[in-house]
């Protein structure tokens, strides 16, 4: 079983993550072209409520497999580690399936009362059999994270962004001329297909790594001690689990809400059921993947994040926790900030040349600013989960969550704010969420972090913002095009260059990072 490092882990992590996130947006580009908004929208409107099933079963196991795994590697109780596999696996499956066939026979009363768009049910029939697919690879993706080997984990990502680019594309295109609502189906066949792949990856890594380490792994005996260490198994997988999806349950449910509040709220503002579900469709189909762009970075820091500090909380080493958690929140500060200012100010090209749709451009406008809230979120989450305080993070959640949807109903239903106050909603929600899992985490670790760092980070971004906007603006060549390449480029050239000048990255720390980044490629 090869183990890596919690830095070398993150950027194998990263590297998975930045090749999903490009290749992802290949049909985020080219799937409102094919189907439009309105069937984007029928495609992202089941989207919610998957979230909330796939939180009840993977929301807390993965997170708890490899808190347990990481403690029993320490420990190096191999045994320990088959039980915690056999256990989540079990429950998982149970979960699974009984969640898939209960969707599958309410599926219609879903589609047309909760969704209040009959025309989702097909795009929900495709959704539902993910449920079991990405419930039973939730369980390997946590034990190789629990062992600290983040490849299985990164290559069947990669496999799943390319088949599902291939496969959601086609199937839309074949299925446009039944109907949009047929389109948005296929569109989710083919995210179906994709999580299948990445089940199959997955389960052939788990099996070479057992007939790799199948001698060193001691088999348990079926015996009167061994059903009471399962049992005590069970509970203290269980204990750490309900907390972690009770949190994220808060999360989801809020998601699921969020796309009905919306949609009703604005019928109340005098918008027609079609335009709000293409406004809908927008936001969350166009504005919020290209916000969640580097969000790939903080997705890597939290998967390595959770071993590694269950490992060094298990050994009482707070100085290491200290500066995994200094690491993971000053990077994402760092590198999420050329990423908002780009959004601020190239808003409307951005949306012009990913989608051909400017007018989208208002809504990444508004969220831009709180971009960097969202990078560090994740992170702070992680922690609390780690060192097994999700309790703080479920009551965060739900403090976020009942203070967005009471926004959302007050502001979208006025018409003169519409999807607009929808959008300001989810900004205060993100601000909140993240403030409040700051404190947590302060109280807890005594951590506090330099408030030059975000003075400079705020430098860096002013002064590159203010050359990427002059460049894209000021006529110098007639071609758009050419501007906004060229803005965005010099943009983060600049901003490295501040960076490095403000000490936020050292010249040392950019010369390994590039010495890495040429070993991995190798």
């Amino acid at each position: 079983m090869t183990k890596q490092s919690f830095i070398k882990g993150t950027l194998i992590l990263l590297a998975a993550g930045i090749i999903n996130r490009i290749l992802g947006f290949i049909p985020r580009i080219t799937l409102p072209r094919v189907i439009g908004a309105e069937g984007v929208g029928l495609y992202q409107m089941g989207y919610p409520f998957l979230i909330v099933i796939l939180t009840l079963i993977t929301g807390g196991i993965p997170i708890a497999i490899a808190k347990l795994v990481a403690e029993a590697e320490a420990a190096g109780d191999e045994g320990r580690i088959r039980r915690i596999f056999r256990l989540s696996m079990l429950l998982s499956l149970a979960l699974s399936t009984l969640f898939t066939a209960a969707s599958l026979l309410s599926a219609r009363w879903i589609s047309t009362y909760l969704l209040t768009d009959s025309r989702v049910y097909y795009t929900f029939m495709m959704m539902t059999p993910i449920i079991l697919i990405v419930g039973i690879g939730s369980v390997y993706r946590g034990y190789f994270q629990g062992r600290q080997n983040m490849i299985p984990t990164a290559l069947s990502q990669v496999a799943e962004t390319f088949v599902r680019i291939v496969t959601v594309l086609a199937f839309a295109y074949l299925m446009l001329p039944y109907g949009i609502e047929y389109a948005a189906a296929g569109a989710m066949a083919g995210v179906l297909a994709g999580e299948i792949c990445a089940l199959l990856v997955l389960y052939v890594l788990y099996r070479r790594s057992r007939r790799g380490g199948s001698r060193s792994m001691t088999r348990a005996k079926p015996d009167l001690l061994s059903a009471i260490s399962r049992r005590a198994e069970l509970k203290h997988l269980l204990k750490l689990a309900f907390p972690i999806t009770g949190s994220k349950l808060v999360g989801s449910c809020s998601y699921f809400f969020e796309s009905i509040v919306i949609v009703r709220s604005l019928a109340l503002a005098g918008v027609a059921t079609k335009t709000a579900t293409a406004q809908y469709g927008a936001l969350q189909g166009m504005v919020m993947p290209i916000l969640m762009l580097p969000s790939a970075l903080t997705y890597s820091l939290s998967v390595s994040l959770i071993p590694s500090l269950s490992e060094a909380a298990a050994q009482n080493d707070l100085k290491t926790i200290h500066s995994r958690l200094h690491q993971s929140l000053k990077l994402a500060l760092v590198t999420g900030g050329p990423f908002a200012m780009i959004m601020f100010v190239l808003a409307e090209p951005l949306c012009y040349y990913f989608y051909g749709q400017s007018q989208v451009a208002s809504m990444l406008k508004m969220m831009a600013p709180i971009a960097l809230f969202i990078y560090f979120q994740a992170p702070l989450q992680a922690t609390l989960q780690a060192l097994e305080r999700p309790g703080s993070a479920l009551v965060n959640t739900l403090t976020g969550s009942v203070v967005k949807l009471s926004l959302i109903y007050w502001l979208a239903s006025k018409p003169q704010f519409g999807i607009l106050g929808a959008v300001m909603a989810i900004n205060v929600n993100i601000m909140l969420v993240t403030i409040l899992h700051w404190r947590s985490v302060s109280k807890l670790l005594r951590f506090r972090m330099d408030w030059k760092d975000f003075l400079k980070v705020g430098l860096a971004m002013t002064v590159s913002g203010l050359a990427c906007h002059g460049l894209m603006y000021y006529p110098w060549v007639e071609n758009e095009a050419v501007r906004f390449i060229a803005s965005s480029g010099i943009g983060l050239l600049l901003y490295l260059m501040c960076s490095v000048m403000l000490k936020l990255i050292d010249r040392n720390d950019l010369l390994r990072l590039i010495w890495i980044g040429r070993k991995f490629v190798k």
